[in-house]
């Protein structure tokens, strides 16, 4: 559960390495967003050794799409629930396209049911 103020880490090669949630999209009033919602980012952290060579910039604002939550992700089908370690995300451009090219580590199988089926091609693994 993703709110306006949470800190969360970016698991592409964007560049970014520490984002804020300043708006949760999708609706009027809209306060809370699970894995597979977009929101609205600011970048406040880069990678250390490609600072100078990043695609995203300290201080810009992106949209991102929301990969793993440390609150429990409901299964569809059947009565599994699975809870992951840390909040992550991954930038899109505006035309909603990728902003990096790689993704690290596996996602969740929610985001194979959206219309970013490219971010689960790219990951290692899908959970």
């Amino acid at each position: 559960m993703i709110k306006v103020g949470t800190f969360l880490n970016v698991i592409d090669n964007s560049g970014a390495r520490r984002v804020l949630c300043i708006r949760v999209l999708g609706g009027y009033k809209r306060r809370c967003a699970f894995v597979g919602d977009l929101i609205l980012i600011s970048v406040k952290k880069l990678r250390s050794k490609r600072r100078f060579s990043t695609k995203a910039k300290k201080g810009e604002i992106y949209k991102a799409l929301i990969i793993r939550t440390k609150s429990r992700i409901k299964s569809r089908f059947c009565q599994d629930s699975t809870k992951l370690f840390e909040n992550a995300v991954v930038l899109i451009s505006k035309q909603n396209k990728l902003v990096g090219t790689r993704i690290f580590g596996a996602v969740p199988k929610k985001i194979r049911y959206t219309k970013f089926l490219r971010i689960a091609s790219l990951s290692s693994g899908i959970i």
